[in-house]
C-alpha cells in the first residue's frame, strides 16, 4: 500500500479533490483509491481516479466535463467522483490510500511453470505469498513505465509469463538472504531466473538509445 499525505481538498460538482504532500508516483486513471481521515468529509473507500490535472478545478458542465483555471496551479492533485455539496479550496487532512491487488496470475501457474507438486501446506502458502508480491511487482513496474493496466488480467501473454517466472524466482529464493540458496562455499548458484528476461517480458526497464 502507498500512501499520500492529503493537505488541501475542495468538491465541485460532484467531484472531490484532494492535494497532496507528496508526487502522487503514477497512480493511474481508473484505479481506485481511498480517502481516509480527510476533516472535510471526502472520505470513502473504491473512489475512481477520474483525473490528475494539476490545475485548480471551478466547474463541471452539464455534459460531465471538467472546467480547470490554468492560472492556478495545483500540484499533486486527485479528483474523483465524490457525491456532496461543493466545497471551496481549503485545508484538509488525512490520506489517500492507494493498493492496487492485480491478480494476474495464480499459484497453479507457478506450480505448473515449476513442474512440481508442493509438499507441504506451508509450500503451498509461501507460493501464494510470492504470487501476490509477483503480481504487485509486476503491476507497479509497468505503471512505472507509463502502462495503464487492467488489474484482473494480465495484458498479455508476455507479461503473465514474466509474473509467473518473477514469483517462480521468489519461491527459489526462500531461505536465502540475497540470492538462490546454495550449499557451494563461494555461494554461487545456477541463476534460477533472469531479471533482464523478466523485465523485457513485462515490457519495462527499455535501454535508452541516445
Amino acid at each position: 500500500m502507498t500512501t499520500f499525505t492529503i493537505t488541501q481538498s475542495s468538491r465541485v460538482g460532484g467531484y472531490g479533490v484532494v492535494q497532496t504532500l507528496e508526487q502522487l508516483a503514477n497512480i493511474p486513471l481508473g484505479s481506485y483509491v481511498n480517502i481516509v481521515d480527510s476533516t472535510r468529509g471526502l472520505n470513502g473507500n473504491q473512489q475512481v481516479v477520474w483525473s490528475l490535472v494539476n490545475y485548480e478545478l471551478i466547474d463541471v458542465t452539464p455534459e460531465g466535463e471538467l472546467v480547470f483555471d490554468y492560472d492556478v496551479p495545483r500540484e499533486h492533485q486527485v479528483i474523483f467522483p465524490n457525491a456532496g455539496s461543493d466545497l471551496a479550496y481549503g485545508v484538509d487532512s488525512g490520506e489517500l490510500r492507494w493498493e492496487p491487488e492485480p491478480t494476474w496470475i495464480v499459484s497453479d501457474d507457478v506450480t505448473e511453470w515449476l513442474g512440481i507438486s508442493v509438499a507441504t501446506a506451508n509450500d503451498t502458502a509461501f507460493i501464494a505469498t510470492c504470487v501476490s508480491a509477483a503480481n504487485v511487482f509486476a503491476y507497479r513496474r509497468r505503471v512505472e513505465s507509463g502502462y495503464h493496466d487492467d488489474i484482473d488480467a494480465a495484458p498479455d501473454g508476455a507479461v503473465k509469463l514474466g509474473t509467473i517466472m518473477y514469483a517462480a524466482t521468489l519461491y527459489r529464493e526462500r531461505g536465502s538472504a540475497d540470492s538462490f540458496a546454495s550449499f557451494d562455499q563461494f555461494g554461487g548458484g545456477v541463476p534460477f531466473g533472469s531479471l533482464g528476461r523478466i523485465l523485457q517480458l513485462l515490457g519495462v526497464g527499455r535501454p535508452q538509445v541516445g
